[in-house]
């Protein structure tokens, strides 16, 4: 099994997000079975919260499944992992600052490096928590345009990892 975590801040808003996108992705490519995903947030003050309800809204509206719990990463997790997709680079900073060897901090990606029209200087998917609903709709862009390129890498590790 190749797993795949995506971290932003609070796990209510973008790596909720990004986890259901991007497993449905999955599912679609048929790969549900070789593919686990799920999300994490760097802090624990949601933890055990749904998905803030924007973000449920919007996934739902776009025919995603929003059904989310949040929980806070854990460095222990690295070794169980194969990518952890941070949201923005303060999450990348801090996922590599957390891991427990230089081989679990290279498992760290931005999400947006796997977007090949996003332009090199931004790098982050913006936290839409304190602004309005189409800062949710632009975070679900932003996921769903990176998504492509993601499951492109995750395909090609999956059949590395198959024998």
């Amino acid at each position: 099994m190749y797993r795949v975590c995506f971290v932003c801040t609070g796990n209510i808003c973008r790596s909720p997000m990004a986890e259901s996108v991007f497993r449905s992705h999955v599912a679609d490519a048929g790969l549900s079975d070789l593919v686990e995903i799920d999300s994490a947030g760097t802090g624990g003050w949601h933890e055990g919260d749904g998905a803030d309800p924007r973000t449920a809204a919007v996934l739902e509206a776009a025919g995603y499944e929003p059904g989310h719990r949040a929980r806070q990463f854990r460095a222990s997790w690295f070794a169980g992992l194969d990518l952890v997709i941070a949201l923005d680079a303060g999450h990348l900073r801090d996922l590599r600052a957390l891991a427990p060897t230089p081989e679990d901090a290279a498992k760290v990606r931005l999400l947006r490096s796997y977007d090949p029209a996003a332009p090199a200087t931004q790098t982050d998917v913006p936290d839409p928590y304190y602004g309005p609903l189409a800062g949710f709709e632009e975070c679900l862009h932003l996921v769903e345009a990176a998504s492509p390129g993601l499951l492109a890498a995750v395909r090609e590790a999956v059949k590395e990892h198959t024998p």
